[in-house]
């Protein structure tokens, strides 16, 4: 497999061939282990970043293995030791140097998984604007699983080809079969590149749904709604959707207070009022400031609505509470009226008085069957 290694070793008996790699490779794995990461260890540690501190820890293991390994496959391809085994140089292939490589390739295709996930698990746990979809991590660890074991079939001499039209007729088959698992798969992955949510936001659906983003995985997303319940909700269904992130761009949210004063109240007096007990409220960020404004004349009352923001939209109704509250004692105390809506009923006429037309004349009541002719009553039947 490589044919350079006959020249290299060439004049070496059988044991001096194997000594040599032997201690080529340990001197590798421990200067991979003692020196180079050592010295990449102490060089990450200054940066301000813990990525690379990841990615030097997840990558340990490959590369002292690699080195070690590396070894055990370039003795099955040294002529002189081929030709001093008692095995047949195919079996010598078949048992230490094909084996020696898959093991590479798994220890390298797992580090590759571990060190994407972490570094997806870090960058998450940050919080940033840019974080990375957890269903990136799982459509990474596909895509290196399918290329490790792809890897492995070469390796060991297995044609792809017929198993790559296996796989595609299995692939139509499955996506009929399960299209809506497959739908969610495709629909989490655009929720990921559209950047629609992230954990800990709290998002609203156009169904009423609403609740805060705690799992986004390759088949639906799950919401923490305000009552502590979980909803499990298809990525194709959020994808179809129309989803109101109340988290973003910003977490702030405004408020608004509707209430309206009786008609005849000071204006000027009362949105100093309003503005005054809205601004002692602790849960009303003090910018953008709180204004009040008139927003109609009612039927019972001038219409406004005062105009306030909280930090977060899970704060917003606790917040309508306390102005609520607030502002129904500070307008009693200050004699300023809430008006509600008040109805005059008037019923004409007195009791026992004569109804209007009742001196008119009426027509004679119909007679009664006992009053009709008795031979007019016995042709009822015809």
């Amino acid at each position: 497999m490589i044919p350079s290694l006959g020249t290299l070793f060439e004049g070496f008996t059988a044991v001096e061939a194997t000594v040599a790699v032997l201690l080529v490779s340990l001197v590798a794995a421990l200067g991979m282990e003692f020196v180079v990461l050592r010295v990449a260890r102490r060089y990450v540690s200054a940066t301000d970043t813990g990525y690379d501190d990841i990615v030097i820890a997840s990558l340990r293991a490959p590369l002292v293995v690699t080195a070690a390994l590396a070894g055990v496959f370039v003795l099955t391809q040294v002529p002189a030791v081929r030709a001093s085994v008692l095995v047949e140089p195919q079996l010598l292939d078949a048992v230490f140097g094909r084996p020696s490589l898959s093991v590479i390739v798994l220890v390298w295709a797992y580090a590759a998984n571990a060190v994407v996930n972490r570094v997806v698990a870090a960058v998450n746990a940050e919080g940033g604007r840019f974080d990375f979809a957890p269903v990136f991590s799982n459509v990474w660890t596909l895509a290196v699983l399918v290329g490790s074991v792809g890897t492995l079939l070469w390796l060991w001499g297995i044609e792809i080809t017929p198993l790559l039209g296996a796989a595609g007729v299995a692939g139509i088959a499955v996506g009929f079969a399960a299209k809506d698992t497959v739908a969610n798969f495709f629909g989490g992955i655009a929720l990921y590149f559209d950047d629609t949510y992230k954990i800990g936001d709290y998002i609203v659906l156009d169904d009423g749904t609403a609740g805060t983003v705690i799992k986004v995985g390759v088949r639906s997303t799950t919401l923490l709604t305000r009552d502590e319940v979980l909803v499990t909700v298809p990525n194709a269904a959020l994808n179809a959707a129309k989803v109101t992130n109340e988290s973003a761009p910003q977490r702030r949210r405004r408020v608004r207070v509707p209430i309206g004063v009786a008609y005849g109240t000071d204006v000027d007096a009362f949105e100093a009022l309003a503005i005054e007990v809205v601004e002692a409220e602790p849960l009303v960020l003090d910018s953008p400031k709180p204004r009040a404004r008139f927003r109609s004349f009612g039927d019972s009352a001038l219409q406004y609505e005062i105009l306030c923001w909280v930090n977060g939209p899970t704060r917003r109704r606790r917040a309508q509470h306390e102005l609520n509250r607030a502002l129904y004692v500070a307008l009693g105390e200050a004699g300023v009226e809430i008006p509600y809506p008040k109805r005059d009923v008037t019923i004409a006429g007195a009791p026992g008085a004569e109804p209007s037309g009742a001196g008119t004349e009426r027509a004679p009541a119909s007679p009664t069957p006992e009053a009709e002719p008795a031979e007019r009553r016995a042709g009822d039947g015809d």
